[in-house]
């Protein structure tokens, strides 16, 4: 709280405009406010509250963005800064800002509230627009993209009637088409496709299963032979055999160097099977093709497990 007298009278002055709803004016006292003293959240505060009543919402979440960054506890900085970025239409952002300050005051009434109401707000918007691209995949004749819009549409909204009235038009293509599109497919692929089911139920040895009778009845080297291992590989891992994840991660490695999802799992499993020094070799490998090559998610990965293996290294060489 300030101690600046012109500070206060100037915000004293500002809550007078701001209580007969006299805007324009109580943003020109806080402005003086913030001039004297520019480390009071308060005066930021207000003066968002006044700029969301005349519905300038960018200059509101500005102000609202200095509160948090001057005082990371002050929480009505949270909930005016989601309120300006749910009126810029930015709710993605608004949620993120509404989160933060739940994780400052998690009983908050207001920022709990308004959580809610902008979770419930993308939730609509996500249904209304896949309906809307089911919809227009269905005129196309793209029935496997209706099909798997409205499955998830579903999951988020499974009583909507004109999801469900759209669902009953376009199973019975999506069927048809399956069922045509499975008796075309090559016999591997048949069985692998059966490993793929499975993995995705979570049955890992049942998966495990399909995709040896696929290495051992395919070619070495044929592509589908290839990633039969490489998903036998994340089978391996789910159940914690390493060395069956080391050994297919290998394989696929020995075709296609640069996969990097092959990379990533087979430098876990020499992680987790303390072979360290083979673990960071991988993840160096990875780190070296760059962030735009294996993706943000798999570089942060990779990064931070190269710190925690230098260190596991170096703790393993002083002892």
């Amino acid at each position: 709280m300030s101690k600046n007298p012109g500070a206060l009278a100037a915000k004293a002055e500002g809550n007078g405009f701001f209580r007969d709803k006299r805007y324009e004016e109580a943003i020109a006292s806080y402005s003086k406010a913030i001039e004297c003293d520019p480390n009071d959240v308060t005066f930021y505060s207000n003066r968002s509250a006044c700029y969301a009543a005349l519905n300038k919402w960018q200059e509101a979440a500005d102000d609202a963005r200095t509160c948090i960054m001057t005082d990371k506890k002050f929480v009505k900085g949270y909930f005016r800064a989601g309120l300006a970025q749910k009126n810029l239409g930015n709710l993605d952002a608004a949620l993120d800002v509404v989160k933060r300050g739940l994780g400052v005051d998690s009983t908050n009434k207001d920022l709990k509230s308004m959580s809610a109401e902008i979770t419930e707000t993308i939730r609509q918007s996500k249904v209304e627009s896949a309906l809307k691209q089911a919809r227009e995949s269905h005129s196309s004749g793209d029935v496997y993209g209706a099909y798997r819009t409205l499955e998830a549409a579903l999951r988020l909204d499974p009583n909507n009637s004109n999801i469900n009235d759209l669902m009953k038009q376009v199973r019975p293509a999506y069927e048809r088409a399956e069922k045509q599109r499975v008796a075309n497919l090559d016999p591997l692929e048949a069985i692998k496709e059966k490993g793929d089911n499975l993995y995705k139920a979570s049955n890992f040895e049942g998966a495990i299963n399909e995709y040896s009778k696929v290495i051992a009845k395919g070619t070495k080297g044929n592509a589908t032979v290839i990633k039969c291992h490489a998903n036998r590989a994340a089978c391996y891992k789910q159940i914690s055999n390493f060395d069956g994840t080391i050994a297919d991660s290998t394989e696929v490695l020995e075709h296609n160097p640069d996969d990097i999802k092959s990379l990533v799992r087979r430098a876990q499993a020499f992680e987790a099977c303390e072979r360290f020094k083979l673990a960071i070799a991988d993840v160096r490998t990875v780190l070296a093709f760059g962030v735009e090559k294996v993706g943000k998610q798999n570089y942060d990965l990779a990064n931070g497990m190269q710190h925690r293996l230098n260190a596991v290294i170096a703790q393993l060489k002083s002892m």
